[in-house]
């Protein structure tokens, strides 16, 4: 054990749950209209509750597993079986590995929720999260993280698909999975509500930015100048997008809008997130800078052209980001295109097709979709009983 690294990985690990509980939960809740605020900070909260305990009895087992299967990690070690505080992954005790990959157990799910809020059913989000945290999460991070078939002396050969934070393990599956719950939930009865508490937006990017150096600097796994360098690259490329996010804003519209800064921040994150670990200062600047006008585009795409109502843009912002991430590794010479390429169609597929297929089986034990009345209300009081505000007090 090194004790250095055991340091940095605690410190990161409380980074990235950081991220989830409250950044993710104040940048997502403030997008929303006020009656339903206490909704989404339900479900991010709920959710990490939730898969840690999973994580906890199979998640970290199927994905870290000692099975020899290219493509699932077996079940010797669910609930931590034969794992004291002296067993060691690489440098560091392997309970705090299994601690760190839960962080990243709860936000994937988490990030999804930006697709359906303000619409879904609460039974659905539990039933829906566990399943496809330990069915399609899981596996696809065994297949890179975890020895798999698409990882190093797999199906690409030596060098396998190079995703460094999670660019396909976190974000094309999420991004996708939640392009598929928003199309079959169908747009909500009002989309024209601007975002009801812009202030909670920003502070809650401003929390994603600062766990996100745990993301990708405890990635390297290390206290050293890998995760040093992780660490800056994650800066500059969430600097840069956040700038030409808003710069083109301003070309388009002739405002640049606080909100349109900070999820080209959150762009910025997601598309270095794969790479960070592989380029340096210069490649971020250029990965920021495209990441900020690219995810913005595609927003547009997906609200105007495919008229799908990913509500907070989880695709456009998360899964576009990160595949874009995972695409510039090669161009920039620190990956193989058949890897890259290869992976991202391999999980982007599985990760459809898995995500179609929960989605019918939830749906026929527990609504989707909320019923129209309770829409219109919204979910705070209608599902939870509460208020996020209330001026009578």
């Amino acid at each position: 054990m090194n004790g250095a690294d055991t340091a940095w990985i605690i410190v990161a690990t409380a980074l990235v749950l950081f991220m989830t509980l409250p950044g993710l939960a104040l940048f997502y809740g403030g997008l929303v209209r006020a009656r339903n605020v206490l909704s989404v900070f339900m479900h991010c909260f709920s959710i990490a509750c939730l898969m840690s305990i999973l994580w906890l009895v199979a998640g970290y087992s199927i994905a870290f597993g000692g099975g020899s299967s290219g493509y699932w990690g077996g079940l010797d070690k669910i609930f931590l079986l034969g794992i004291t505080p002296e067993t060691l992954a690489g440098t560091l005790p392997e309970v705090l590995f299994f601690a760190f990959q839960m962080t990243f157990a709860i936000i994937t799910p988490a990030l999804i929720v930006g697709a359906y809020v303000e619409r879904i059913g609460f039974g659905f989000v539990l039933t829906f999260s566990a399943l496809w945290m330990l069915l399609v999460y899981a596996p696809v991070v065994h297949w890179i993280w975890g020895g798999g078939f698409l990882s190093d002396g797999g199906i690409f050969g030596e060098i396998g698909v190079r995703d460094f934070a999670g660019g396909i393990v976190v974000h094309e599956t999420a991004g996708l999975a939640a392009l598929v719950i928003a199309i079959f939930l169908g747009p909500r009865r009002n989309h024209t509500t601007p975002p009801h508490s812009p202030g909670f937006v920003m502070i809650g990017a401003a929390m994603l930015w600062v766990g996100w150096f745990g993301f990708n600097g405890g990635s390297q796994l290390a206290a050293d100048g890998g995760a040093a360098m992780a660490l800056t690259v994650t800066h500059i490329s969430a600097a840069t997008a956040s700038l030409s996010w808003a710069l083109w804003e301003k070309i388009k519209y002739g405002k640049a809008s606080m909100v349109g800064l900070v999820t080209g921040t959150i762009a910025g994150l997601a598309s270095i997130t794969p790479a960070s670990g592989f380029v340096g200062p210069i490649e971020a600047l250029i990965i920021g800078f495209v990441a900020g006008i690219l995810c913005q585009e595609a927003v547009n795409v997906v609200r105007n052209v495919a008229k799908i109502d990913d509500t907070l843009d989880v695709f456009a912002v998360h899964g576009v980001g990160g595949i874009f991430g995972t695409i510039m590794i090669a161009a920039f010479g620190q990956g193989a295109w058949a890897a890259q390429l290869g992976g991202l169609v391999i999980v982007g597929l599985f990760t459809v097709v898995a995500t179609v297929v929960l989605v019918k089986l939830v749906a026929l034990v527990t609504p989707l979709r909320v019923d129209a009345e309770t829409e219109t209300n919204g979910l705070d009081l209608s599902v939870h009983g509460e208020r996020a505000y209330d001026m009578t007090s």
